[in-house]
């Protein structure tokens, strides 16, 4: 879907970078491009899956797509030029940006939240709640618009924006894949209009993270893993044994205050049903008192006050 020219390592220098010559027609030269019979709305498509593969298989993405800097060759291939701004990410933002992608698109604004949240950006003053209700304010206006009106870019701007409201830091590599996704696309809007970037996206956003979950990826983050734990195995025993142990003194512990709470209920259940008492009586009292049953409210009285210091 995309051809990288070849660079020629020998004519490079810290300051120049030289690539074979291509041919191909610029992607904003639309009139040509119908000309040539390629599929447009298959390229607008192709150029969403090519911006998201390079973001999440090879952490790696041109971060220079402007119609300027694309090509498209003669089988309807698409040719990038000019890497001076390139984008790189780690694992932690690839999983940030799967998690929080997902969310989005299934309009679930706590996920939204919770992946910025578990990202380890956040401040602990930060409000999850009163962001989540922001996230619901950004997006949900723009899900009631037509594919034509809407701006996902924006929206991810948008986004970043408010979390630095919620003392979020946004790392500058995510700034500079917004503006990537911006680029791509307006690009693909001004190839097809109609372009679907949820439709795209989404499934290819679903299927990285079933792979990244995957048992063959479990395996292999096993295999790599492997020396480490291998190097840790030996103290593996005494480690159970102490976790056993204080997994027994914890229990203890817990039985221990578990019987004191109870008997803390009671007592407190006891007080309460006494104090209950004393108030019914001394009600009782007042209504005798009342009717000029002095002996009988007086009685009674004195049950209440009994009652009552009993209750304390």
């Amino acid at each position: 879907m995309l051809y990288v020219p070849k660079v020629h390592w020998d004519l490079c220098s810290e300051e120049v970078l030289t690539t074979e010559r291509i041919y191909g027609t610029p992607v904003g030269d639309i009139t040509q491009l119908k000309a040539d019979g390629v599929d447009l709305k298959r390229l607008a498509e192709e150029g969403v899956i090519i911006f998201f593969t390079q973001v999440f298989k090879h952490n790696f993405f041109h971060a220079d797509m402007h119609p300027g800097n694309i090509f498209v060759g003669p089988e309807g291939r698409y040719i990038g030029v000019d890497f001076g701004i390139m984008g790189v990410l780690d694992e932690s933002d690839k999983d940030f940006l799967a998690n929080m992608l997902l969310a989005f698109f299934n309009q679930d604004y706590h996920g939204v939240a919770k992946a910025y949240i578990e990202s380890g950006w956040a401040s602990t003053s930060t409000d999850v709640h009163a962001f989540e209700r922001a996230i619901g304010r950004i997006c949900e206006p723009m899900f009631e618009k037509s594919l034509e009106e809407i701006s996902f870019g924006q929206v991810l701007m948008d986004l970043m924006a408010e979390a630095k409201n919620f003392d979020i830091t946004v790392q500058p590599q995510l700034l500079l894949l917004d503006k990537t996704l911006l680029n791509i696309e307006g690009l693909g809007r001004q190839l097809y209009p109609q372009l679907d970037l949820w439709a795209t996206a989404k499934p290819f956003l679903e299927d990285l993270v079933k792979e990244k979950y995957s048992m063959q990826s479990t395996i292999k983050k096993l295999q790599e893993k492997a020396p480490e734990l291998l190097k840790e195995m030996p103290e593996l025993p005494s480690l159970v044994l102490n976790a056993l142990k204080q997994m027994n003194n914890i229990s203890n512990i817990q039985n221990e205050q578990t019987k004191a709470i109870i008997n803390q209920l009671k007592d407190n259940s006891n007080r309460q049903t006494s104090a209950i008492f004393s108030g019914a009586l001394l009600i009782l009292s007042g209504v005798l008192v009342v009717n000029y049953l002095l002996i009988a409210g007086g009685v009674s009285a004195v049950v209440a006050l009994v009652f009552w210091m009993k209750s304390r």
